[in-house]
Parts: structure tokens; C-alpha cells; sequence
């Protein structure tokens, strides 16, 4: 079934990847279409839209061949107008069917949904994680490449609506069980893009209320009302006017209610899924201390090509299994969608962590189609093992790069807990300050990454500066017990990236991290910093 996606760059997802779609105007007429899914758009406003109010004499006999080239593109299998037809001809135009899973902007209303309905019952734990799983679908600004068509600004204008409701909802349900002092810089980057949203004002100044920083939260309304008598001749509206003199009084009605908390829900454990017996055992040199640390129960899985593989697979697995001294459970099986089953597998054990070993061809310039199909559908972290050998009792450390991606963070967290479990130093790895460029060097960054990583591990961190050169990266970890690493943001079409390729072929021990939809406790929503790794290229 195939899968589109609109809350970024249009997309369409095949059962092999992304399809290749045709030009600008045939995006467009798609675009349409999904934005109007299940109803029918007539042909008149479709040359409309797509010719922008000036369509050319031809513009109908063009419409209809776009709407042909997509039938075949998207329904190859099928006649135009059979039963069925993905695209439909319904007078006065067409349709696109769809169900409600297969378009990105239905999934998100639907979680969207169940979180203000699991919110509304009390049900903090669910509402945090539909609204954050809502929110992971966007992947940018909606219909991003035709920002500046006429036809998609009002759907724009509502997408982002929509988004920014959603987001201003789960930050209530962070406020709610008591996350303030997480807050406070992505509300301030809030605050900076929509200065005028008096909701995100409003959270801003609780949040730092509830930290301890009242006069920082009294200055933040006046800055507001500023603004806006300035700018629009009015006042704030009574909501604002009232927390503002509630925090002047230091009303108690602002405190957390103490019986406001996420409930915690069942420890979910670590899957690790081996290509050979040897990977297994790499991958157990990290799994089976960092279960002992976090407490979680280990899941060994062993896939096999081959029914003749089946028996002795299954032996050795469970004889890994009985030598540890953590909790495990452990089985074999046969696949010949090995991504599909894998996904699978994550979901039924509710695995928070699934630990592979890296393919062949990691170090591509594309990655390979079974694993961006993991990475892609994963419910759980994902932690990708390139290398030969790790000792965790010689070398330098765990080394992590970080740059404050939404993979960082994740990356962060578990390098941190295998730092500990390993009992070995931990070193945070920045950028040299680029004075030509007026750029500084990234150790505030380290600080904020040391101090927030600290809250929950109890690990020292030391900070490391590099060039912003992948020879000088390779440098700066060449003695590293255990480089950990997000993926690149771009890993979809870069593969894994030009930095991380070249720790790979550096022959140093490599883990690369994707943050799954459930994102561990440091990873903020958004990162809160300038300074970044050039790590996209």
C-alpha cells in the first residue's frame, strides 16, 4: 500500500522507497489531490490552482495528462477508471482515494485526537506520547516546495495552525507533570519564531515560574505587552493579564499539583538483532552491561536465510542466553523480509532499544534499503553497530560528537549509560571556534549537553574540541573504546554522511543512534542551539 506524505516535501513511499515523481505541475496536481482526499476536485479549479488563476488554453487537455501519468506511476497494475482505481474520474473531476493510515496529515489528526482524549481522562502518559508522535510526522514546514504557490497558502496557513495547536497541547501535558525546567529553551525558540502567540507567552512564563526565575517571568510579559501596544495598539487578553498577576502575588494556584505525574509504564526491553553468531557477541559486549545498568530485560533474535540454518541458529542464541547474567529470552527464525519482521519484533516486545549490526554497505552514499526501511518504521530507538571489536577494557572512552540534531540528544543519553555500565570515561566531542567567521567554539554547548545528561546518569564528561574537518574528527577519537553518534538529519538521502562515513572506514568502533518516536528523557522537541556539527554533508 502506498503511502504519502505532505507535512514536509510532497512524498510518495512504494513498498521498495520513495516513488519518483514527474515535474512541478504534476506535483502540484498530486498535491491537490491529497489535500482533498476522498472528495472530488474539479478539473476547472485543479487548472485553476495549478496554472495560478492564468491557465492556458490547454490547460485542461495538460490536467488530464498529468492525472494519466500519475495512474500510472501510482496504480501501474491497474486500468484507468477499473474498479478500485486509486484515482478516480467523478464528474465534474477526479479523487484520489485513500485510507486514513496512508496519509500523513490523517495520522497526525487522528493522534492529535487520541491525545487530547487520553489528556482529557487524565491519561497523562498517553497523551505525551501521542502528541509526540503526532508531532515526529512533520518533517518541515507542510507542502513545503510550493510555499509560494497561491493555491496552497490558505492549506499551509491551516497545516501550521494545526501543528502549533498541537505542539502549545503537549507542552501543557510537560507543564502538567511537572517538566518546566525542559521547557524553557524550547519556549524561549518559541517565543522568538511566533512573538505575538499569546499561549506559547504564557507557557514561557510559567515554565520559568515553576524553575525558580520569577523576575525572568515577569520580564517576559512585560517584553510581550510591549510589543504589542506598540505594534497593535492593544493589551494582553485577560489570561495572560491574570497569570501575570499571579505570579506577582506568588498565588499557589501556579504549583504543580502534586498529584500531577506520568504514570510509568511497564519497562520495555533491549532488542538485539544479529546477522552471524560473531555479530551477536559484538553486539552483547554492549547490550548485556547496559541491560544490567537500566534494569531492562534482553530479547536475542537471530534471523536466517534458510530453513536448513533454523536449528543450529536457535542453538547458539540460546546458549548466549544461559551464559549471561542479565534477564533475556532469546529465539530464531527465518525471514525473507528481515525489516518487516524486525519492525515486527520491536512492537511486539515492546522493545525501547533494538541494537543491529551495521551492513556491508553503511558506508554508501545511500543507505541500504532494508535498513531506512527499519529506521524508517521503527517504534523504538535504533542502534546501528559498525565495527570488528570493542574492549571495553582498553581505549580512551566512549566518545560521542555532538552537535544538538534530534539524533544527538538520543545518541547522548545512551552513550552516557554504556560510559557507566562500561565504567568508562565519557567524552563529549565539539567544534573549534571559527574566529575568521565569527563563529565560537562549541563548549557552552558540551556544558549545557554535561549538565543535562547528568540528571540522569551519574557520569563525569569531558569536553573535546575538533576542527571542522573529518580528519580531525578521526583524530580526536582514534583511541576511543566506543564512538557513539546520531545518524545524519539527512539520512534518507545522504546515507549516513561524509563525518560518520569516515569514522567507519576509519576502522573505529562506531555506534550510530536514530531517535524513534518514543525519544528518551533528554532529547528536547527541538534543538535549543545554534551550534551544529557540519556533520550534514
Amino acid at each position: 500500500m502506498l503511502a504519502f506524505r505532505i507535512l514536509g516535501t510532497l512524498e510518495v513511499l512504494g513498498e521498495n522507497g520513495p516513488l519518483r515523481l514527474g515535474g512541478p505541475k504534476q506535483r502540484a496536481v498530486l498535491a491537490i489531490l491529497l489535500l482533498n482526499a476522498n472528495r472530488v476536485v474539479p478539473i476547472d479549479r485543479l487548472a485553476d490552482d495549478v496554472y495560478d488563476d492564468a491557465p492556458p488554453a490547454s490547460a485542461l487537455t495538460q490536467i488530464q495528462a498529468q492525472i494519466s501519468q500519475l495512474r500510472k506511476l501510482l496504480d501501474p497494475h491497474r486500468r484507468a477508471g477499473a474498479p478500485g482505481s486509486l484515482i478516480e474520474t467523478r464528474a465534474p473531476g477526479y479523487l484520489i482515494r485513500l485510507a486514513p493510515e496512508q496519509l500523513d496529515l490523517r495520522t497526525f489528526e487522528r493522534l492529535v485526537t487520541e491525545a487530547a482524549e487520553a489528556s482529557d481522562r487524565g491519561d497523562l502518559t498517553t497523551a505525551s506520547t501521542r502528541y509526540r508522535n503526532a508531532l515526529d510526522l512533520w518533517r518541515g514546514p507542510a507542502l513545503a516546495e510550493f510555499g509560494r504557490d497561491s493555491f496552497s497558502q490558505p492549506a499551509i496557513a491551516r497545516l501550521e495552525d494545526l501543528r502549533l495547536g498541537a505542539l502549545e497541547d503537549r507542552i501543557d501535558v510537560d507543564l502538567a507533570v511537572g517538566r518546566h525546567g525542559e521547557l524553557v529553551g524550547e519556549l524561549e525558540e518559541l517565543v522568538a519564531e511566533h512573538p505575538l502567540r499569546e499561549r506559547i507567552r504564557g507557557q514561557l512564563m510559567l515554565a520559568l515560574y515553576r524553575s525558580g526565575r520569577q523576575a525572568e517571568a515577569l520580564d517576559a510579559y512585560r517584553r510581550f505587552r510591549r510589543a504589542l501596544v506598540e505594534e497593535l495598539g492593544i493589551e494582553p487578553g485577560p489570561p495572560l493579564q491574570e497569570l501575570e498577576r499571579a505570579i506577582l502575588t506568588q498565588d499557589a494556584s501556579l504549583e504543580l499539583e502534586p498529584t500531577a505525574s506520568v504514570t510509568p509504564g511497564p519497562a520495555g526491553s533491549v532488542l538485539v538483532v544479529a546477522s552471524s553468531d560473531t555479530r551477536l557477541d559484538l553486539l552483547l559486549t554492549l547490550a548485556e552491561p547496559l541491560a544490567k545498568r537500566s534494569g531492562r530485560e534482553l530479547i536475542l533474535a537471530r534471523p536466517v536465510g534458510q530453513e536448513r540454518d533454523l536449528a543450529a541458529a536457535a542453538a547458539a542464541t540460546n546458549a548466549r542466553r544461559r551464559a549471561l547474567t542479565v534477564a533475556a529470552r532469546a529465539a530464531a527464525f527465518t525471514t525473507s523480509e528481515r525489516a518487516h519482521d524486525v519492525v515486527r519484533m520491536t512492537r511486539s516486545h515492546d522493545a525501547e532499544l533494538v541494537l543491529l549490526d551495521a551492513p556491508d554497505r553503511l558506508d554508501g552514499n545511500r543507505l541500504p534499503e532494508e535498513l531506512a526501511e527499519i529506521l524508517s518504521h521503527s517504534p523504538a530507538q535504533i542502534a546501528i553497530l559498525a565495527g570488528t571489536r570493542i574492549d571495553s577494557k582498553s581505549g580512551a572512552g566512549v566518545f560521542v560528537p555532538f552537535g544538538a540534531g534530534e539524533h544527538d540528544w538520543a545518541a547522548l543519553e545512551l552513550g552516557a549509560l554504556l560510559a557507566s555500565s562500561m565504567s568508562a570515561p565519557l567524552r563529549l566531542v565539539g567544534t573549534r571556534a571559527q574566529a575568521g567567521r565569527g563563529q565560537r567554539d562549541a563548549s557552552l554547548l558540551l556544558a549545557d549537553a554535561s549538565l543535562a545528561v547528568q540528571r540522569l546518569v551519574d557520569v563525569d564528561s569531558e569536553p573535546l574540541l575538533a576542527d571542522r574537518t573529518e580528519d580531525d574528527l578521526v583524530r580526536v577519537v582514534a583511541d576511543a573504546t566506543l564512538v557513539v553518534m546520531g545518524v545524519s538529519p539527512r539520512w534518507r538521502h545522504d546515507g549516513i554522511g561524509d563525518m560518520r562515513r569516515a569514522l567507519v572506514q576509519a576502522a573505529s568502533p562506531v555506534l550510530l543512534v536514530h531517535r524513534g518516536p518514543r525519544p528518551g528523557a533528554l532529547a528536547p522537541r527541538k534543538s535549543r542551539t545554534r551550534f551544529t556539527w557540519s556533520l550534514q554533508s
